[in-house]
């Protein structure tokens, strides 16, 4: 049996821009990424602490370094620039193998790793 699990979790980032006119997705910082084990073009969920919206996209690197958490496309209109957010993704795998699993986690402060 599979079951899909929680993989990757960056909790509470700030929103510090949103294109509605961008073709779409999440921007995140690189090391944001890195971090979390998240990889370019992997699906996310993001929960919007502030409003309560719960949406999918997928997620492109920001600049390395810069604390960028971007909504583009459509997903701009689901945040507002200050709106703290959670970023997760989730992974399918065999029943035993999760439940030895560990997903990975981060907290930053500011948008940073700290």
């Amino acid at each position: 049996m599979q079951i899909e699990v929680l993989k990757s979790k960056i909790h509470r980032v700030a929103v510090t821009q949103a294109d509605l006119n961008y073709i779409g997705s999440i921007t995140i910082d690189e090391d944001l990424m890195d971090a979390a084990g998240l990889i370019e073009n992997e699906r996310v969920y993001i929960y919007n602490i502030n409003n309560g919206e719960r949406f999918d996209t997928y997620a492109i690197k920001g600049r390395r370094g810069s604390g960028v958490i971007g909504l583009n496309g459509a997903a701009a209109r689901m945040a507002q620039i200050g709106d703290m957010v959670i970023i997760v993704s989730f992974a399918q795998m065999d029943f035993e193998q999760a439940k030895k699993f560990h997903p990975t986690v981060i907290f930053p402060q500011n948008n940073k790793l700290v």
